[in-house]
């Protein structure tokens, strides 16, 4: 009888150790991509938006200077195109350098990926974004990320004047279907005035002949920076790239599984300017961030993010935002490793 207790008890903590232990794997399994929420969003941005008072508004541009620390939103577009929205939703910020993958998929349709990479690399960098790299060595921009690669990227789109530009405001209101986009002027103005750094690559460049136009290209550059949206745009230009380059809606006009494969690689090896190698081991995802605080991500043939918070990290990159994006990549497995 004895025996046959020992036997029951031991069967019995052996079937509740099997179901604890099915628990614990249970309750790590991530959860369903397609139960994201509203609610979701903003359990993860209440969680997350005390980062602000870890970093600094950027300040170097005077005019990024007057943005509200506090501010944060995050916007999610789910693989139907559904959107889904929390935070400071309607604030608008700069793109800044979000903008360079806009400029590189307006280019690289234009004139082709060998006519563009001829003149730069696909290299990452443990370099800042405006670093000069090895513009004084070889000549050439280490990729289209960092400053000196964007200025290069901007000038190699067809038109004069402001004709680059425009294609560029163009594509982003086309695939944000927000025609109501322009860009800040006074940000404009105040990017102008203190590009110096900027204007050196430029002159660089010029002097070692990938540039031969004369400073509009420049200020072309200025003013793709200071396109102004919302993080819900960011998540459909996230949602874009992820896709093929197909719309939120569903319009394929612009269709090419090259030109997002070529988008993405760049996002994940250099979006995130010198933090893109730690990003892509903590997060795993196709993203770029610009020093007005928005994050745009792409989860490849899935989903599209969009964050802002105003306070960057010392890389440059909005730390609430960094951690909302880690968040929601965690809770649904969303890294591509």
């Amino acid at each position: 009888m004895k025996n046959n207790s020992f036997l029951f008890s031991a069967k019995g903590i052996c079937t509740a150790a099997f179901l604890s232990l099915n628990t614990i794997v249970y309750a790590q399994k991530p959860a369903d991509i397609s139960t994201i929420s509203e609610k979701t969003l903003n359990t993860i941005l209440e969680k997350n938006r005390a980062y602000y008072t870890q970093g600094k508004v950027a300040d170097y541009i005077p005019e990024l200077g007057k943005m509200e620390a506090k501010a944060i939103a995050f916007s999610v577009v789910d693989k139907n195109g559904k959107v889904f929205n929390t935070g400071d939703v309607s604030k608008k910020f700069t793109m800044q350098s979000i903008s360079k993958i806009i400029s590189l998929m307006v280019v690289v349709n234009e004139k082709g990926e060998a006519h563009i990479f001829d003149k730069m690399g696909y290299f990452g960098s443990d370099k800042p974004f405006n670093h000069f790299s090895n513009l004084e060595t070889t000549g050439k921009p280490l990729n289209p990320m960092m400053n000196a690669g964007a200025i290069l990227t901007t000038s190699l789109i067809s038109g004069d004047g402001e004709k680059p530009f425009l294609k560029i405001l163009d594509m982003v209101r086309y695939i944000t279907k927000n025609q109501t986009i322009e860009y800040n002027k006074s940000v404009y103005e105040s990017e102008k005035a203190t590009g110096h750094r900027n204007r050196g690559m430029f002159y660089i460049m010029k002097n070692s002949g990938l540039i031969s136009g004369n400073e509009d290209q420049l200020d072309n550059y200025f003013k793709q920076c200071s396109i102004e949206l919302t993080a819900e745009d960011l998540a459909k230009i996230g949602y874009f790239f992820a896709n093929q380059c197909v719309r939120f809606d569903g319009d394929a006009t612009y269709k090419n599984a090259d030109i997002a494969k070529l988008v993405e690689s760049q996002m994940l090896t250099a979006g995130m300017y010198e933090f893109s190698g730690e990003y892509s081991r903590t997060v795993g995802l196709p993203s770029k961030s610009g020093v007005g605080g928005g994050i745009t991500v792409s989860v490849p043939g899935k989903i599209g993010i969009g964050v802002f918070s105003p306070s960057l990290d010392q890389h440059g990159n909005s730390l609430a935002g960094y951690h909302m994006i880690l968040d929601l990549a965690k809770q649904y497995g969303l890294s591509i490793f």
